[in-house]
Order: C-alpha cells, then structure tokens, then sequence
C-alpha cells in the first residue's frame, strides 16, 4: 500500500512539473516569441476609395505615381453600413471603428440599444498604454470623440468637449475646436461658463497653441499635453502660408508619436484626418485631393517614426460626395490638367451629391450641369466600399472583403 502511495504521489509531482513547464512555455510565447507591437496607431479618413485616391494619385504625379499609402503590404475593403441605415453617418461610421459593434445613424459610442461600449482607447488604457488622439479638423468632431464619449447626440459639442474633462484620461490630444472648451466669456461657445482649457491644466496638462509650442513641448517627462490649434476645424493644406502657426497633420502626428513613445508598455494613438470630408462635403475637388496628399504625408510620418515593427491601419470611414475621375486625361496629366475640362472636352472631375453635383471643377470655378436649385444642399455619404491598409505585426488580417467592425478587433487584439 505504501508503494502504491508513493508510486502515485511521483506520477502527481510529474503532472504537476509538467504542467508548469507547459504554463511558463506559454507564457514565454505570449511574452516573446509573439509579441505585441509596442506603437498601435490607426489613421481615419474620409474618402479612402479607390475613386479619390486614383485621382489623388494623378494630381501628385500622373497616372505612373505611387503613393505612400500604396506601398502598405495589406489590403482589405470594408463594408461601412450603419446597424439601421445602409449609408452610415459620420458618428455611426467612427463608433463602429472605436467599438466594434454597429451603432445607429444619430449615435455616438453606444449600441443600438443605447447601451453604452468600451471603446479601444479605454481598452488600451486597461492593458498599461498610453493614448493619443489627433485630428486636423475639432477635437470634438465625430471620429475623434468617438473614441472618448458616448452620447445619444454626436452635435453636442459642449457635452463631447466636457467628457474629455470628466474621464477621457487621453494622454495627448492635438486638433482644432477650442470653442469648444472655452465659454462665451473667452470667446468660446460654452453657456455653461466653464473653462474646459483652465480644468484640463489643473489636471496636470500641458496647453500648446501653435506649432513652435508643441515641438518645444519635452518628450523627457510624462505630462499629458492638450493642443489647441483653432477655435473650430484646422486649415486646409491649402491654406498654410509662411506665417501660419499651425501644425500641418503629419506634424501632429510625428510630435504625437514622440510625446506617446516614453511608456515602456506602449501606446495607442489615433488619427483623424478629418478635412478630407470636409471638403468632400462642399464638393471642393482640388482641396479634396490636397487633403488625401496631406493624408498620405501624415501615414508617412506615423511609419517612419514609429518604426517598422509598429502596427499602422490606415482605415477608411465613408465615401462622402462620390466624386470620379472621368474622360481621357492624358497619361502625364497631373495639378490642374485634371481639372476642368480636358483635352477630349469632358469635364474631368465630376461629384454625385451635393453642391455642383454633376459639374466638374475648374481652376476659375464650378461649371454646373445641374440647375442652381440643385447647389444648395452639402454632399452626403455615398454606398461605396473603403479601403484599409496595414503595416507591422497584426496586419496581415487585412485580406479580402471586411467590415469597418473587424478594424476593431483587429487592433484589441494588438493591444
């Protein structure tokens, strides 16, 4: 009987040796042999189709140009419909992104039952990283909010910018919209008299205002930094001049990735390059183009900053005014060749929806086809499919047709 005792207790010690070999070999799997990459950063953008970037890329350089986004190894599109309407507007599109589940049209963070969602920032923030959100149009527009509050009103500016104060917990915030922060008093748009700005320094924020103040701001300590550029939207790429204070979005997003990368556990940062839909939205052809370019210079300065064993997702929201490029330009045709009417006298450019639907731009202004009545109204969201491309460890997911949701899951997984 002892034997028998005793000769069980060696199988037990056996087992139970074998079973930390086999946990610590996991662990060391997890820990080492698949790692997790220590920058996430995912850039948003209206119009990431192939209808804009075709053109996007012939304005640059003609129709031999590549971009930098083209060289992303992976590629997937993404279905955007809204869980209640086929065409998504800006909130639901942006909330589907940060929570990977379908919200409605007219809704900000929350499922369809109003129930509200963990998004990815506070996901990121719960595995030890820090986080950071850029955008060159408000901070408290749709895709950025998204990713830091929850309401059943995405137009509720002052709401949006008082949940940045009371629990967003985002390290780096750099974007326009300091109206929204401020009350009227200060020449903000606040009725409620808070000063936002005031209550986020006491925090411990860093407040920079221009691009010199940011690119000052040292990356040897660890406070968070706010950075408020514009009272509402940033300027339009086209709009920068030598006296300009404001960071281009590429800037934005160099510093950000600099201010992010002092955590040991690493970061999440995410992008909105916002003004693309902007001026998709008045149907604005050649600034819309110069926004995907000032697009593909901040996807640029995200990898070369962050490196190469970075996760980066460049993930398209919604197809906004439907724009094309049509007739027969020529091959070498690049700037204004493509606007206007070409060499075969077919307008070049010519949108779906909105204002100058069916018109073509010119460099000396819209020629409509439309009747004046038809100018009134801005473009709206069309049912077309988006692009997202991906570089570093995780990408290779992107394969195929998607949905805008598995952009979620996608980068939980990295975190």
């Amino acid at each position: 009987m002892f034997s028998m005792n005793k000769k069980n207790r060696n199988r037990f010690l056996a087992l139970v040796c074998l079973l930390i070999f086999l946990g610590l070999g996991g662990l060391f799997y997890v820990n080492w042999v698949v790692q997790r990459p220590f920058g996430v950063i995912l850039i948003l953008s209206d119009n990431l189709t192939s209808s804009v970037i075709t053109p996007a890329r012939n304005y640059q350089g003609g129709a031999d140009h590549r971009l930098r986004i083209e060289k992303f190894p992976h590629l997937a599109l993404l279905t955007t419909h809204a869980n209640d309407f086929a065409v998504a507007d800006a909130g639901a599109v942006a909330s589907s992104i940060a929570t990977g589940q379908k919200a409605n049209n007219g809704t900000l963070g929350m499922a369809a039952g109003k129930m509200r969602l963990p998004n990815l920032i506070e996901i990121a923030r719960q595995h030890g990283r820090t986080t950071g959100i850029v955008s060159n149009a408000s901070i408290t527009d749709a895709t950025a909010a998204a990713f830091y509050a929850k309401t059943p009103d995405p137009f509720d500016y002052q709401n949006l910018a008082r949940q940045i104060v009371e629990g967003a917990d985002v390290s780096v915030l750099l974007g326009g919209g300091g109206a929204d922060l401020l009350p009227d008093s200060k020449g903000g748009r606040r009725t409620d008299g808070r000063d936002l700005i005031l209550e986020m320094r006491n925090q411990g924020y860093d407040i920079v205002r221009n691009q010199a103040e940011l690119e000052s701001t040292p990356s040897w300590r660890t406070p968070k930094t706010l950075g408020l550029f514009s009272m509402g939207n940033m300027e339009f790429s086209d709009e920068f001049s030598v006296t300009s204070t404001q960071p281009p979005l590429s800037l934005l997003v160099r510093n950000a990735i600099r201010l992010l990368q002092y955590n040991p556990r690493g970061y999440l940062l995410i992008v909105d390059a916002g003004l693309s839909g902007k001026a998709a939205t008045q149907n604005e052809g050649e600034r819309t183009l110069k926004e995907m370019l000032a697009l593909d210079e901040a996807v640029a300065a995200a990898v070369d900053s962050a490196g190469e064993k970075a996760l980066v997702i460049v993930a398209g929201k919604r197809s906004v005014g439907g724009m094309r490029l049509n007739g027969f330009p020529f091959r070498n045709d690049k700037g204004a060749g493509l606007l206007g009417i070409n060499a075969q006298g077919v307008p070049s450019i010519t949108w779906s929806t909105g204002p100058e639907s069916g018109s073509h731009i010119s460099p000396e202004g819209p020629v409509s086809t439309e009747p004046a009545a038809s100018k009134q109204a801005a473009a709206i969201g069309t049912a077309e499919d988006v692009i997202a491309v991906g570089t570093g460890p995780g990408s290779e997911a992107l394969n195929g047709f998607m949905d805008n949701t598995d952009i979620f899951r996608l980068i939980e997984k990295a975190l």
